[in-house]
């Protein structure tokens, strides 16, 4: 019941951080979701640095690390919004927006996730360096 209560309380902290940093990234774009699409990248970039993190160096327990990716996190990026701003596009017959929109949040999706992944082993060899 904890973990069930975890998830629920970083779902509400990732769905309010999503509507308000994503209206305000939003607000000066008419015909491109660039808010979605930061949003994806914030949170594919924030999900590898936690992942990795936890991995190389136990830097989250478990229920934290539950906490940040599938309560905030899970909330906060946006894949469904994705799907349906993409397809309307598509449907709006901007096929050249919907491609550019489909490619650019998968890739720099990816490279946030690697990115968060080099700041996360360049934060754990400090920790390691600096603790010698």
């Amino acid at each position: 019941m904890y973990t069930i209560l975890l998830v629920g309380i970083g779902g509400f902290i990732g769905a309010i951080l999503r509507f308000t940093l994503g209206g305000w990234i939003q607000n000066n774009f008419v015909n491109f979701p660039v808010g979605t699409l930061a949003i994806n990248t914030i949170g594919s970039f924030f999900l590898g640095l936690i992942m990795y993190l936890s991995e190389y160096q136990g830097f989250f327990s478990g229920q934290t690390r539950i906490f940040l990716t599938i309560g905030i996190l899970g909330a906060f990026t946006t894949l469904s919004t994705f799907g349906y701003e993409s397809f309307r596009l598509l449907d709006d017959s901007k096929l050249t927006f919907m491609t550019i929109n489909v490619v650019s949040t998968v890739l720099f999706s990816m490279l946030a996730v690697y990115l968060g992944k080099i700041v996360a082993l360049s934060v754990s060899s400090y920790l390691l360096g600096g603790m010698k």
